[in-house]
């Protein structure tokens, strides 16, 4: 590989030894050397050396996104995507005109609908499912993934019946007056549909991911951590479509890959443990569920919920459940990543880590939602990080104020709390449920405000600075997979990934300029992969 000269550039290395630089050195995928223009084409500029004039633009460590579903972002670009639909109106119109293009009982799957967007009509019924697609199944998931709409063709062709056995966690809401199943399914219920969909093809899965990470290369990201055997078929047809992208195909994308915990055993056998692959490809942490989410009132609060008291929320596992899964990862030296969106979930989950030693890699908190202030004591640990999706502010509010209620809501989505209470952080989207481009999460972060928006942000005092948030999609995202040594900063003897933009991020006078802020370059491994 030759010698690359990335010159010209505002270069925020975010390594304090030296903070702003004009040229990064990249040689074999590593940065060589770093400093002012004139110093490097000096020493480094060479016939072999390739210079790339930034042209004066921002330029960060590359951004990294540390919780997301690439498998979703794949069939949101394969399946019918409902993400944005504004009415009931809309989402069955949308339905109607993907059924014509549906042969009869060929299953019709799409995501992406949230009721809460709706400025008409609420979720469709089983009746108005039926209508505009009476010919095929209907299966759709709900932007969190928690709640799920069918078709009387699709519980038909699942052989539902009134005395059926539901899953454990899981609910068929019925109608009160039809005494009938309306449609909506809500967590594990889902397996009663899914078990009966055929799984796409190998090539079309390949196809899908592709493209999606080729489509978050576009948006800036060097690297993902990505959660998606449950969805691509298993461990192995999981690792072997990522292995073939990345280490045969080199797209680029750098993923590290939470398996879900049923496949623990099957990893063990296979002698993959976290670490396990290259730089490019890498086996991460357990993904374990500890409760549901706000929406559907199934995260797992300490204290009722402020508009519906007789509901706490679900455990997804009993303590006991919880434990033996732990167990089972720390027997084979694994971190665990758990999703805990309420505050009582957090609690069980540090109940439990309390019990074990810490592992090599750090334990990962995912969402960390609802906080108290001792579960933010107990979550200062080095060993452990919280996961946090800022965009959730945007998807949740102003809703969610009903469901915690004003007290709690001080403990929601706190950022600047968790950070000034030593807590490593690191900034994800958990796409599709929110979009995979980091810089709307980090306005997010920023504003805690949807675009378009003008207030002060909900919960203003726990906005977080440019850098703060900067930090969370580079820095946060390397010390989430014990990478910090080569990644999240631009520093000498570190992977040479670098994300390019339109304007400065650290100047900007209005952080809604992030919004017309474009990609101009997104480097992996001191390659151009985007442009």
């Amino acid at each position: 590989m030759t010698k690359s000269i990335f010159t010209n550039g505002k270069i925020y290395t975010l390594d304090s030894n030296l903070p702003l630089v004009e040229a990064v050195v990249a040689e074999n995928g590593r940065i060589i050397d770093l400093g002012n223009h004139s110093d490097m084409v000096l020493q480094w500029g060479r016939d072999d050396a390739e210079i790339i004039d930034l042209q004066g633009r921002t330029v960060t460590p590359g951004l990294i996104d540390s919780h997301l579903h690439l498998s979703g972002v794949a069939f949101n670009l394969l399946d019918l995507n409902l993400t944005g639909v504004k009415s009931k109106s809309e989402m069955l119109r949308k339905i109607e005109d993907r059924a014509e293009t549906v042969p009869p009982g060929t299953w019709l799957v799409g995501m992406g609908w949230d009721e809460n967007l709706f400025t008409e009509g609420t979720i469709p019924t089983i009746a108005e499912l039926d209508y505009v697609a009476p010919h095929c199944p209907i299966y759709l998931k709900r932007i969190c993934t928690h709640a799920f709409l069918v078709n009387s063709k699709a519980l038909e062709m699942s052989g539902y019946h009134p005395s059926v056995e539901v899953p454990v966690g899981g609910t068929v809401v019925i109608d009160p007056v039809s005494k009938k199943p309306n449609g909506l399914l809500l967590e594990s219920a889902s397996k009663l549909v899914t078990k009966n969909i055929p799984d796409k093809s190998y090539e079309e899965l390949k196809s899908g991911l592709r493209n999606a990470m080729n489509f978050a290369i576009s948006k800036g990201l060097t690297s993902v951590h990505t959660n998606d055997p449950a969805y691509l078929g298993g461990l192995d047809q999981t690792y072997r479509l990522y292995d073939e992208l990345l280490n045969q195909e080199q797209v680029g994308l750098r993923s590290n890959l939470l398996i879900d915990y049923p496949f623990l055993k099957q990893l063990k056998e296979r002698e993959m443990h976290a670490g396990f692959g290259n730089e490019r490809l890498q086996i991460g942490a357990i993904k374990i569920f500890a409760d549901g989410a706000f929406g559907r009132r199934t995260a797992l609060l300490s204290e009722p919920y402020q508009d519906d008291p007789s509901q706490f929320g679900d455990a997804m596992l009993s303590q006991e459940a919880l434990y033996e899964i732990v167990k089972k990862a720390r027997d084979f030296s694994m971190p665990i990543a758990v999703h805990t969106i309420g505050d009582q979930a957090l609690e069980n989950v540090l109940d439990i880590l309390d019990q074990f030693p810490s592992v090599s890699f750090r334990d990962r908190i995912i969402h960390t939602s609802l906080v108290r202030p001792d579960l933010v004591q107990r979550l200062a640990d080095r060993s452990r990080i919280a996961d946090i999706q800022p965009r959730f502010v945007v998807g949740d509010y102003p809703w969610v104020r009903e469901r915690v209620g004003e007290v709690r809501e001080q403990y929601l989505y706190a950022w600047k709390t968790l950070l000034n209470g030593g807590v490593l952080c690191a900034g994800g989207s958990d796409a599709p449920v929110e979009p995979v481009d980091p810089l709307l999460g980090i306005h997010a972060a920023v504003t805690r405000r949807a675009p378009g928006q003008t207030h002060e942000g909900w919960n203003a005092n726990e906005k977080l600075s440019m850098l703060e948030a900067i930090k969370l999609f580079t820095i946060g995202g390397a010390y989430a997979t014990n990478e910090e040594h080569i990644k999240g900063t631009i520093s000498r003897g570190k992977l040479a990934d670098m994300t390019v933009y339109s304007k400065n991020l650290m100047t900007l006078e209005n952080p809604d300029e992030l919004l017309t802020t474009e990609i101009e370059m997104t480097i992996i491994n001191g390659e151009i992969k985007y442009q």
